[in-house]
């Protein structure tokens, strides 16, 4: 170790190169697949060089051919990354250069090279990146079987390296500059440093630390135990509240919240069980400023019921007459508050209508406001453009026909009523999911079924110029929902695919057990990008949610083939490694899931289409409901190949020799199993050794573990799939036919890869 400008690095030429090196299966123990689109983060501080020598940062190297797969070097002029294509002709090397990054000032200097399959973009000190198209993609599917990693060489004594290096991080996803920068030391950004590097034990380095700079003492009394008094004698003192970690200033007659321990998901249990007039195809929840929290039920059978919250509960507040009630919407227009309801059925008179209803000030009930022909509706949803109120129905069918127009409706101030605006052609639309980035607005259909297959195209609609126009298509499989959600910058959309079918292959292709996959906004590439594939049983919603500072989703299971008995599961973000389950909900025909937050704290509410009932989950936290901090956003994300479960240190090399640590993702999650009480005892799982190297393009029956009961039943023919083919087509497979592997659907997140990862900054089209 050398230290210099007061920091420390590793002199890797003062060791030999096969000391500085260690095999791939190290890191990828359990997929040797290289990761397509991955980042390279290094701080180093190098030599001035001769023109003409290079100097290599890292090498994989194929040992049996000495072949090199992957290299990173730079000589005076360039930064040179290499690696090795191959086709019908045979292999051959590409390198990409990036000039004049400007390293030999003798200063310290942090690089992140991102990767991103034809795109090659190189960040100094968190400047702006030098981006590269390149003609040769890196490949998607590079073997490191056989393969071994060198450190500051490539494998032979030429081309060492003779400077210092501080970091090495090869971490899968295509940028990690947001997780360094901004920076307020941009050329020593820390990603991960080994602890050998982080300096001797000392006098800390107060140049920087305006608290340091003098030694000030002041008279404190901090009470303990129960919540004191404050009034004047206690001006100013503290308060220590130790059961729930905060920390309190008495400021004239009021205790001051000063520093509080952040809420996080402990457990999920039961609150309520709450009984419906039938089965409820979609909740939602809402409130009434100056009157409450209401649930509003759409249920299969002649009345749907409103509920309100009183007492820590719901009970019984409005019943209204709908038709096959499929879900309702709540939206406001200036004063005004509404609620619209999706009629699947046609009424008495054989019209199909959905009805929309307007909150009464008066009546403190909902009335009846405007009727709207509709087709089979699914969906509503309400949304808000250049100061304009809309209104867009998921037209689900006209008799067998499902590639029918569903309808945009706008506002008309003038005669107060909704307005047909725009047609837009679906496939058995069942969901629609508006959002906005920066100034554009966009509107995402749910296409389930086009009348032979539930492989068909949903769609996402950009509004431009008065109308929405085609931005993006997606492959989906009986697309239920779409659910957009935020977590910092980045910007998500997931889509719950519930049914692969195609009635020309309808034995071999009728599957209910499949992926549903979470999307990534690339705002350089201006298109979302799959960033995680999540296995799902029929997957009918998504709810993202928050507690304190973590982020959640949870997927409405519903039917995996055989029994409407399935788990449903709740999924912590994890950062580089995706969404990983943390909870098993034991669920029967989970249809909806909402997730709300009151004075008392916060819930998740599911109903079922299976039977009268729906269940109210309260979100236990370790701090006691009155510091929680549940909160919902919106939008979705996705992912591939197995490489992304393993965030990684390359500098992994010789922990006993330099004292570099890895990164090895080897956490501890905990998930809940089922109990008498229907929530299930604790049980601990490891998010890697719960696949290995399964991912469902690795092995899908390795990934697809059960988490329920797999005793085989019968399939009820009073199923509700997605979509309304005959009896004929509906007909599922014996249980024999299943394996049985693929009767459960994972509580585990088998593996997860970012595949993009868009620098910050406005989507401009």
């Amino acid at each position: 170790m050398v230290q210099a400008q007061g920091t420390w690095g590793f002199q890797l030429s003062a060791a030999a190169p096969h000391i500085m090196s260690f095999p791939a299966s190290r890191m990828f123990s359990r997929c040797d697949l290289f990761p397509e689109e991955f980042s390279i983060v290094i701080t180093l501080k190098v030599p001035n060089l001769p023109p003409k020598r290079n100097e290599y940062l890292l090498a994989l190297v194929a040992e049996e051919k000495d072949a090199l797969l992957l290299g990173l070097r730079y000589s005076a002029a360039q930064v040179h990354f290499l690696f090795l294509s191959e086709d019908l002709a045979g292999p051959w090397q590409t390198r990409v250069s990036f000039r004049s990054p400007g390293l030999m000032d003798s200063q310290w200097h942090t690089l992140v090279l991102a990767v991103s399959q034809e795109s090659f973009s190189l960040a100094v000190d968190c400047g702006l990146p030098v981006d590269i198209m390149a003609d040769v993609p890196f490949p998607p599917a590079l073997s490191v079987q056989g393969a071994r990693f060198f450190v500051g060489s490539r494998r032979r004594a030429k081309g060492l390296f003779t400077g210092l290096v501080r970091q090495l991080v090869l971490l899968p996803g295509s940028d990690a500059t947001q997780k360094l920068c901004p920076s307020t030391n941009a050329q020593l950004a820390e990603l991960s440093i080994p602890r050998a590097l982080q300096g001797p034990p000392g006098k800390p380095d107060d140049k920087d630390n305006e608290v340091l700079k003098y030694p000030y003492e002041t008279g404190m009394k901090v009470t303990l135990g129960s919540r004191p008094p404050c009034s004047k004698a206690e001006d100013a003192q503290f308060w220590f509240d130790a059961a729930q970690r905060g920390l309190y200033l008495c400021v004239g007659t009021e205790w001051v919240s000063v520093l509080a321990a952040k809420a996080k998901l402990d457990y999920v249990e039961e609150h309520q069980r709450l009984h419906t007039n039938s089965e409820t195809l979609g909740i939602e929840v809402f409130g009434i400023p100056g009157v409450g929290l209401f649930a509003a039920t759409a249920n299969r059978k002649a009345r749907s019921a409103i509920y309100k919250w009183t007492d820590g509960k719901f009970v019984s507040y409005q019943n209204i007459a709908t038709h096959q009630a499929q879900s309702w919407r709540h939206f406001t227009i200036g004063k005004k508050i509404f609620l619209a309801v999706a009629n699947f059925g046609p009424n008495e008179r054989g019209q199909e209508f959905s009805v929309i209803y307007k909150w009464s000030p008066r009546k403190l009930k909902f009335t009846l406001y405007q009727r709207i022909a509709t087709h089979s509706a699914r969906d509503w949803e309400a949304f808000k453009v250049d100061g304009e109120h809309f209104l867009v129905v998921a037209n689900h069918r006209e008799g067998d026909n499902h590639n029918i127009d569903s309808v945009i409706y706008k506002w008309n101030p003038g005669s107060q009523l909704f307005e047909a605006n725009q047609s837009i052609a679906t496939s058995g639309a069942y969901d629609w999911e508006f959002f906005t980035v920066g100034p554009y607005s966009f509107l995402a259909v749910a296409n389930t079924f086009n009348g032979t297959s539930t492989q068909v195209q949903s769609h996402l609609y950009i509004w431009l110029v008065g109308s929405f126009q085609l931005f993006q298509s997606f492959p989906t499989f009986g697309a239920a929902d779409w659910e957009v959600f935020r977590i910092g910058e980045r910007i998500f959309l997931a889509v719950a695919n519930s049914h692969s079918y195609d009635v020309a292959m309808q034995v071999q292709n009728n599957s209910y057990v499949l992926s549903s996959v979470i999307y990534e906004l690339n705002i350089t590439a201006q298109t979302f990008v799959k960033f995680q594939d999540i296995p799902t049983c029929s997957a009918l919603d998504w709810e993202f949610f928050s507690v304190g500072e973590d982020h959640f989703l949870v997927v409405a299971n519903s039917f995996d083939g055989n029994t409407f008995s399935v788990n449903s599961i709740i999924y912590r973000w994890q950062g580089y490694e995706g969404f990983v389950a943390v909870h098993s909900l034991p669920t029967y025909g989970c249809r909806d899931w909402e997730a709300f937050d009151t004075a008392a704290g916060s819930y998740l509410i599911y109903s079922s289409a299976k039977e009268p009932l729906a269940r109210v989950l309260r979100l236990r936290t370790p701090l006691g409901a009155e510091h929680q901090e549940g909160g919902k956003t919106a939008l979705l994300a996705s992912n591939g190949p197995c490489d992304s479960m393993w965030p990684l240190l390359v500098a992994d090399i010789a922990q006993q020799r330099l004292g570099v640590h890895s990164l090895s993702g080897q956490h501890r999650h905990h998930g809940y199993s089922r109990r008498a009480d229907g929530l299930g005892d604790l049980v601990g799982f490891d998010s890697q050794l719960a696949a290995g190297c399964s991912s469902v393009w690795c092995s899908t029956k390795q990934a697809l573990a059960s988490c329920f009961d797999n005793t085989p039943r019968p399939r009820s023919l009073e199923q509700d799939p997605p979509y309304q083919p005959s009896r004929e087509q509906t007909e599922a497979p014996s249980s024999a036919s299943w394996p049985r592997e693929h009767r459960g659907c994972a509580p585990f997140l088998v593996g997860s890869r970012v595949l993009a990862s868009g620098a910050a900054g406005e989507l401009s089209l």
